[in-house]
């Protein structure tokens, strides 16, 4: 974690940040936001159904088109747009070419919420 002068006095560089991301699907953190954090990701491909009983989950694409699928139905989220998914709400993130977003949800949120799996990233890694 950054020490307190340098998150004063830094500015994030997001196209700076996804370069250093090795690899898809695992989130890292860039910011904090009292107990919210800011995380980038890039996914491609198929993730898994998972819901978050206890918060709400801000999806912002950054590059790229993001496809949530929903039980009942699908949202389509572009580059420059937002879409939040609203706690407890089952979801499925997919995108067919690689997106790279920026996450914000409560700390210690695990991005698989309770469903677990290979797709379960280490939580609260800063980048």
């Amino acid at each position: 974690m950054p020490s307190e002068t340098a998150k004063r006095h830094e500015v994030i560089n997001f196209a700076r940040k996804f370069d250093l991301l090795a690899e898809q699907w695992a989130p890292r953190v860039v910011a904090e936001l009292n107990d919210y954090q800011f995380k980038v990701v890039r996914i491609e491909g198929d993730f898994v159904w998972h819901d978050h009983p206890e918060t709400d989950e801000a999806f912002i694409v950054i590059e790229g088109e993001l496809r949530i699928d929903f039980r009942d139905g699908v949202v389509r989220v572009a580059a420059g747009e937002m879409f939040v998914v609203p706690k407890g709400v089952e979801h499925k993130p997919f995108a067919e070419r690689e997106v790279r977003l920026l996450l914000i949800e409560p700390r210690g949120i695990l991005n698989t919420g309770h469903a677990g799996g290979e797709r379960t990233a280490q939580n609260d890694v800063w980048v």
